[in-house]
């Protein structure tokens, strides 16, 4: 297997996409710390692993504070003598609009989302550092971090910066090995169960039949475990050459996202004064879209 012999600690992994994974991680040779707040799913999520024949070990903390960072990198290494891989995928939703969204509603949604991800990835860098280890650090993003949602402003701060933070991170840990990568995945989950557009596919996946080629092929949007694969191969050592990059994965497709790079650029002698950008702005400026931009569905895929 092409993880045996790795050790792999994957945050909010005690049920949805964090579980699978987990998993994926597992059947692959990997030993697993799985971490959730929720003390039965990750006593569930160990068990699931065990009884596939895969080793784990639960983490029941929040992420966001140095010292749980702190306990689940001393787990693996207590338990299974190393860490080679860290996932950050724990996270929760405050979603409202801007003029109704707290202080709390806010911070909580950066506490976890970005700086656990940025005390867990301290944390283990350190440690893959020190111990000369050529670590593998996966980061979960959003597309909502790459184009913007409504009511999300907490959530699309966090995701983008968690994809700011993997740029960088791939530029400090180059010449220690260690690769840093986002992983945008587009799946069905507790959130999307509650949106009426993707109500056909959630009903074929509660089913246990394949979703609809409209969803998986023309959207990108799968089960958890059409993601798990990627998760898997930025693990492993076939990955080594690949590092500080977002790669999106849903369904039946794979997407590299581009790093931000200028649509226009024009010169004017002097510089830009308000008169000049008066009097040719219009002319120049390409507006960009933002939000995600889903086609119509299909007639027979309508509920």
């Amino acid at each position: 297997m092409s993880l045996d012999g790795k050790v792999a600690i994957v945050t909010g992994s005690g049920r949805g996409l964090g579980l699978a994974y987990a998993q994926e991680l597992a059947r692959q040779g990997a030993a697993v710390v799985v971490n959730d707040v929720d003390a039965a799913a990750a006593a569930d999520a160990v068990a699931s692993i065990e009884s596939a024949g895969g080793r784990a070990v639960a983490v029941v903390a929040p992420v966001g504070p140095t010292e749980t960072a702190q306990q689940l990198v001393q787990t693996a290494v207590d338990t299974y003598g190393r860490l080679d891989i860290l996932v950050t995928n724990a996270g929760v939703l405050r979603d409202t609009v801007l003029w109704k969204m707290s202080d709390d509603d806010f911070d909580t949604v950066i506490g976890i989302h970005l700086r656990g991800t940025f005390t867990c990835v301290r944390e283990a860098a350190t440690y893959m550092r020190a111990h000369e280890i050529a670590g593998r650090i996966i980061c979960i993003g959003s597309p909502t971090g790459q184009r913007g949602n409504f009511g999300q402003t907490n959530y699309a701060a966090a995701k983008a910066g968690i994809v700011g933070m993997v740029r960088t991170w791939a530029l400090e840990l180059r010449k220690a090995g260690i690769t840093a990568n986002a992983v945008i995945p587009v799946a069905a989950t507790a959130m999307t169960a509650t949106v009426p557009y993707f109500a056909a596919a959630m009903e074929a996946d509660a089913k246990g039949e394949t979703m609809p080629a409209f969803f998986r092929h023309d959207l990108g949007f799968g089960t958890a475990d059409d993601v798990a694969g990627l998760i898997a191969y930025l693990a492993s050592d076939e990955a080594s050459g690949v590092t500080g990059q977002a790669i999106g994965v849903g369904g039946d497709r794979l997407q590299v996202w581009s790093h931000p790079e200028p649509v226009v650029t024009a010169y004017h002698d002097g510089g830009w004064s308000y008169d000049a950008l008066h009097a040719d702005f219009a002319g120049l400026f390409q507006a960009q879209d933002v939000g995600e931009k889903f086609p119509p569905l299909p007639e027979d895929l309508q509920r």
